[in-house]
């Protein structure tokens, strides 16, 4: 046998994480740090800075991987630092009384579903505005000691991290996270095992494990299928979010509405009220169905009257293109076996998901989650008036404005957005009670009695602060995609404190109109180029990566800022997050939005701003419509001028040249003789006082509360009584409606004047009667006068007023009616009469859309 000099296989290596091991008198530093309390208490973030601050930075300001990073010096160094551990504890004692309060028992539980949560820039489970807006939720719910249980996904590479080529095309990176350094703990069973969360998809079954974050009070838990259990086809599902095709999509869906119910039930909780944040939630009710009718004994309809008594859908899309869509086939292959276990067919199940039943339409989330749940709402009041219009086709039988769907204008969680400088102002000036009251007009407007001057100290700190971080953080990033190191130098030089700073950072959609701006560049450079009055744009920013027009507007944007003129006062910030958000929205001066209108469902970006002393320019559109105050911001008009979008957006352009030469510019620098401008000041006191309160997270969470959750809380306990007997009793008042619809007939319609020979007199009063004989039908009914008026554009009817008839008296199976009505405007009008069955026990008439129009 030959004898070889060398043999060796290919290495075989494991990776290992070693951490850390934290010895006692420190191990209270780990609750704190694993709780996301420390994200909107400075104390906290501050206590743990100190115990390293250049590792507090190098971890991107995550506390555990911070502690796990530790020395074994520094932690030596740390216990003999008296003051320092007397800070830990005074920190330790604050964070154990605040979670030591127990709930509020009187206001209902709730259960909150979402694809993405934006608490912290460590936890990477969010992309934009959405994710943020549940963040901030689940952050007032803890503070107003809501007793909530949020459930969503824990993503192995969650949304991109952006970085740009050498031309401004926008890179995106997925980046693996490492759970094990997160602030969060897996949910393990008595024996300290995992649990599994095993949930049934078609032919298989998918595994998933259960992390939860705490967040203060309250507890999030996040499914994760990336584990052996699964093949490569399941991991993925919580890879990325947003990522993937149609069916990803699907399947991610499937889970967090089939499975997130399932997890709960695993876990044993139960709430009151059954929460959807946007259509992805909307299988929620599906399976919410088939527990009811397995375990209660309860049929279809009933166990539909349930489901709807407890369930709110809560819509952010301002278009049908935005909500999401399934082929049949698609979606039959993962919900085909869902009829059988509702005891409905195929076709009852999947129209429950189209605006028209029987049609070839695909299937909607929002649909099924408006045809499940008892109540929905938009997120501005503008955007709950869109939604009507985008929903009408749901409930044919009546107008936009008569929907049930409602609104909740969206807000920020003032603790997390508000700088420190403001909150510690806040502490010094404001009532003591303000914390808990932050919505209280009264309390803010103690800024109108503070020195000018002290207000413009906090805005002058926070935009060095701006500019350190910009100087800080992207140096690097600029090197390597600027090319020419001297033109770096020269951008970072031209960034000036004593600039107008204007924002600009969302989500590059197209019509969010980035461009705006850059419409007329020769207007734009004298604006920006007066040496007196000089005036700097800041511009940040992700566009989906499928999204080629976003991802040009990016690659535009910087382009134009690389063009000598504009080159250090155009600025674009690479990866848009929420620390570079928080630094942006307090050290501007102005926050800029100029959506396409009504595109703008809310927008919360320049909410936060407000709570910063940042002042608002936008359109009016979305939280805008409603904020605007003058003399606290500036809005272009709501107004449509032109149909064509070009020449609207010249005309938009134009508008935010001149309010910038006309106004602000003049009114910032109209400074005196200690460099600050008394008239900016008062924009600024005026914006705090009159518009922020209106927008905080507080307010929100109070809507919420009051308009929605009492509502639900209290019909659904009213229908579950006695083993259910309210919502047997419905189902059993519909079914008899349904099957006698069709009998009951107009006996007679008559009118005190004769219409058929002269036409209405405005201010006359008209008497109208109808007599209906119901026949074999045993349900009250209800009668409608119309009045509609054709727009002469569009030519559809618009509603003009609904007027009911009173009934004055029932003899056996009759019903008679009488309505008198004065017309109150000259014109042409369209009169229509609409029947319609009544019932006290129902919520609104969109929970049982049976209308009968009938002729005069």
């Amino acid at each position: 046998m030959k004898i070889k000099a060398n043999c060796a296989n290919d290495p075989v290596w494991k990776e290992i994480y070693s951490h850390s091991s934290l010895p006692e008198p420190l191990e209270l530093l780990l609750d704190i740090a694993t709780n996301l309390w420390w994200v909107w208490n400075h104390e906290a973030s501050q206590l743990f800075m100190k115990l390293d601050e250049k590792l507090w930075k190098s971890t991107g300001g995550n506390p555990v991987l911070l502690l796990q990073s530790l020395s074994i010096r520094r932690m030596d160094e740390i216990m003999k630092n008296e003051a320092l551990m007397d800070e830990m504890h005074e920190v330790y004692a604050k964070f154990r009384e605040y979670i030591g309060v127990k709930p509020d028992t009187t206001k209902p539980s709730v259960a909150y579903f979402s694809m993405e949560y934006g608490l912290c820039n460590v936890l990477k489970i969010y992309s934009g505005g959405l994710g943020v807006l549940a963040g901030d939720y689940l952050k007032e719910a803890s503070d107003s000691n809501i007793d909530l249980t949020a459930v969503g996904f824990l993503y192995r590479y969650g949304y991109f991290t952006q970085s740009l080529s050498m031309d401004g095309q926008q890179i995106a990176n997925y980046e693996a996270q490492n759970f094990s350094t997160l602030p969060l703990t897996q949910v393990l069973n008595s024996n300290g095992e995992a649990i599994v969360l095993e949930v049934p998809y078609p032919e298989r079954t998918v595994y998933a494990h259960i992390w939860k974050v705490s967040v203060g009070r309250i507890s999030l838990y996040l499914m994760d299928t990336d584990i052996p259990e699964n093949s490569e086809w399941d991991r993925s599902i919580t890879h990325q979010l947003y990522g993937g095709d149609w069916e990803n999509r699907m399947k991610q869906e499937y889970l967090l509405g089939i499975g997130g119910i399932l997890m709960l039930k695993k876990l044993g909780i139960k709430k009151q009220i059954y929460h959807c944040n946007e259509g992805h939630a909307a299988l929620i009710n599906a399976q919410r169905l088939v527990d009811y009718i397995t375990e209660d004994g309860l049929n279809f309809h009933e166990a539909l009257e349930v489901v709807r008594a407890s369930a709110l859908y809560t819509v952010h899309t301002p278009v049908p293109a935005g909500h999401d869509y399934f082929d049949e086939g698609l979606f039959g292959r993962y919900m085909g076996g869902f009829p059988a276990k509702l005891g409905i067919s195929w076709q009852e199940f999947i129209d429950m998901g189209r605006e028209t039943p029987g049609s070839n339409e695909k299937f909607s989330m929002s649909v099924f989650a408006l045809n499940t749940c008892q109540e929905a709402n938009g997120v501005s009041w503008l955007h709950g008036k869109v939604s009507q219009q985008m929903f009408a086709p749901v409930w044919k039988g009546y107008f936009p404005e008569e929907l049930h769907v409602s609104w909740v204008t969206n807000g920020v969680h003032m603790p997390t957005w508000a700088a420190t400088e403001w909150k510690q102002f806040f502490a010094a000036h404001f009532d003591k009670r303000f914390m808990s009251d932050q919505s209280n007009k009264a309390y803010w407007e103690a800024i109108q009695h503070v020195p000018d001057e002290e207000v413009w100290n906090i805005r002058k700190v926070l935009k060095h602060k701006l500019i350190g971080y910009i100087k800080e953080q992207f140096r690097d990033s600029w090197l390597k995609n600027q090319g020419d190191p001297s033109q770096v130098v020269s951008i970072l030089e031209r960034i000036n404190p004593n600039a107008l700073l204007i924002g600009f950072g969302r989500r590059f959609a197209t019509y969010k109109r980035a461009h705006l701006l850059f419409t007329d560049l020769d207007r734009l450079s004298k604006i920006i180029n007066n040496e007196q009055y000089p005036i700097q744009f800041i511009f940040t920013g992700k566009a989906h990566p499928a999204d080629g027009g976003g991802q040009g507007l990016i690659k535009h944007i910087v382009e134009i800022s690389r063009r000598p003129e504009f080159l250090g006062k155009i600025v674009f910030l690479e990866n848009y997050d929420m620390l570079l958000a928080r630094r942006l929205i307090s050290g501007v001066d102005v926050w800029l939005n100029t959506p396409t209108r009504p595109l703008e469902a809310s927008g919360t970006s320049g909410e936060k701003a407000e709570m910063n002393g940042v002042l608002n320019l936008s359109v009016l559109d979305g939280w805008w419509y409603e904020g605007y105050k003058e003399g606290a911001g500036w809005a272009l008009t709501d107004k449509q001028t032109y149909e064509n979008q070009q020449y609207q957006d010249q005309l938009d352009a134009a508008t935010i040249y001149h309010i910038l030469e006309s106004e602000i510019i003049p009114i910032y620098y109209a400074k005196n003789r200690k460099d600050y401008s008394p008239e900016w000041i008062q924009y600024i006191k005026n914006s705090m006082s009159q518009i922020a309160p209106d927008y905080t997270m507080k307010r929100m969470l109070d809507d919420y509360i009051s308009r929605f959750y009492h509502k639900l809380a209290t019909r659904s306990a009213h229908i579950r009584e006695d083993h259910f007997s309210g919502a047997k009793s419905i189902v059993a008042w519909k079914e008899e409606v349904a099957a006698h619809w069709d009998s009951f007939q107009v006996e007679s319609f008559t009118c005190d004047k004769d219409l058929a020979t002269s036409a209405p007199l405005v201010g006359v009063k008209y008497t109208y009667n109808i007599v209906i004989d119901r026949k074999e039908l045993k349900a009250m009914l209800g009668i409608d006068m119309v009045v509609t008026k054709e727009n002469p554009e569009t030519h559809t009817l618009h509603l003009v007023a609904v007027h009911p008839f009173e009934l004055k008296k029932e003899e056996g199976s009759k019903l008679y009616f009488e309505i008198h009505a004065t017309s109150a405007e000259a014109g042409v009008h369209k009169l229509g009469f609409r029947v319609y069955p009544v019932n006290p026990e129902l919520p609104h008439r969109m929970d049982f859309a049976y209308v009968r129009w009938i002729m005069l």
